[in-house]
């Protein structure tokens, strides 16, 4: 498959990311405790997919990447964070600059993707993929396939084809948290974010 023949016609502002969803202080979707930054477009549309508001690549949140990097590292118990969505490569540039200033401050970096890691380092991969490989600490890779789902307390995947790609030995022994737990953050003004659960974000009012 020539993956540069589906890249998304939406344009995104140069140095702006479009995403779904945030959170702080998340303790299911990596090691420790960490923020998570849900992107917005994915052309997959797996079955049993945990975030099918995440599909569409029509514009949603749209937000500087200066300001998410402060955002995320104003909070001082975000030890790292996590790239979800969405597909995560297809705003990679983006990404891989965010990437960058949250090292620079010390922080972990991870991400999901449905594209497996052997095709994100060809030549046909979506761009500034390289770029976004380049900043990872962990990597899960590999599309959710419903009929391979892993309903396993230990596994840190959502199906059997999926794979933890460990860049930074720091983290060996810290692959520890499970696909199906989940987590509810309720914010001041009520409303209410669930989390975790093979990555799914749900938003209720």
């Amino acid at each position: 498959m020539n993956y540069s023949t589906v890249q998304p016609a939406i344009e995104i502002p140069p140095g702006y990311l479009n995403i779904m969803g945030y959170v702080d202080e998340s303790e299911v979707n990596g090691p420790g405790c960490r923020a998570v930054v849900w992107v917005q477009g994915c052309s997959r549309a797996c079955s049993g997919c945990f975030n099918p508001a995440s599909w569409s690549f029509e514009i949603n949140q749209l937000i500087s990447i200066d300001d998410l990097a402060e955002k995320i590292i104003s909070n001082s118990k975000n030890q790292g964070v996590t790239f979800s969505g969405g597909e995560p490569f297809w705003q990679a540039p983006a990404l891989a600059e965010l990437a960058k200033q949250l090292k620079s401050a010390g922080l972990n970096v991870m991400s999901f993707s449905g594209f497996t890691l052997k095709e994100l380092q060809s030549d046909q991969a979506p761009k500034g993929s390289q770029a976004l490989l380049a900043q990872l600490d962990i990597l899960i890779d590999g599309p959710y396939v419903e009929s391979l789902a892993l309903n396993d307390p230990n596994s840190p995947v959502s199906s059997r084809n999926q794979q933890v790609h460990i860049f930074n030995p720091a983290f060996e022994d810290q692959i520890t948290w499970a696909s199906d737990q989940i987590e509810i953050h309720i914010f001041k003004d009520g409303f209410r974010l669930v989390t975790g659960f093979r990555g799914r974000l749900e938003l209720e009012d």
